[in-house]
């Protein structure tokens, strides 16, 4: 399997939302406006591909100096347990630079995956939940 990773690169709604359904990611996939603006907030974006097929992405914000959000991080199922996400987490962390740490929200069931890619668990999160 050769997986052409992109950085930046031009990837539509519909694919993304394809992408969400495909690898089990609760994200909003059929609100397509929806995720143009999550695409368009974004301003780090790493994507894989099999071919023309896009079978993973992950979603960052980032000031690539002190701080990267990482905000998605989808892999679609048959692509799992290959190392897709590993290595769009490394490109991620290479295009944030070496001053900024990631972070990121994980889903319980995602939880046992971050340690195993080299994230820490921090205890010191807040968030304020989204209205809907």
């Amino acid at each position: 399997m050769a997986i052409d990773y992109r950085l930046n690169d031009r990837v539509t709604p519909g694919e993304v939302a394809d992408l969400f359904r495909s690898s089990g990611i609760r994200r909003p996939s059929e609100d397509l406006g929806r995720i143009r603006r999550m695409l368009e907030g974004a301003n780090l974006t790493v994507t894989a591909w099999d071919g023309e097929r896009l079978v993973g992405i992950a979603r960052a914000l980032s000031d690539r100096s002190y701080c990267t959000y990482l905000s998605d991080l989808a892999v679609g199922k048959e692509y799992q347990r290959e190392g897709v996400g590993r290595e769009l987490v490394r490109r991620v962390r290479e295009a944030a630079g070496e001053e900024s740490i990631v972070l990121l929200l994980a889903a319980p069931d995602a939880m046992a995956y971050y340690p195993r890619i080299g994230f820490e668990k921090a205890d010191n999160a807040w968030l304020l939940p989204r209205n809907r």
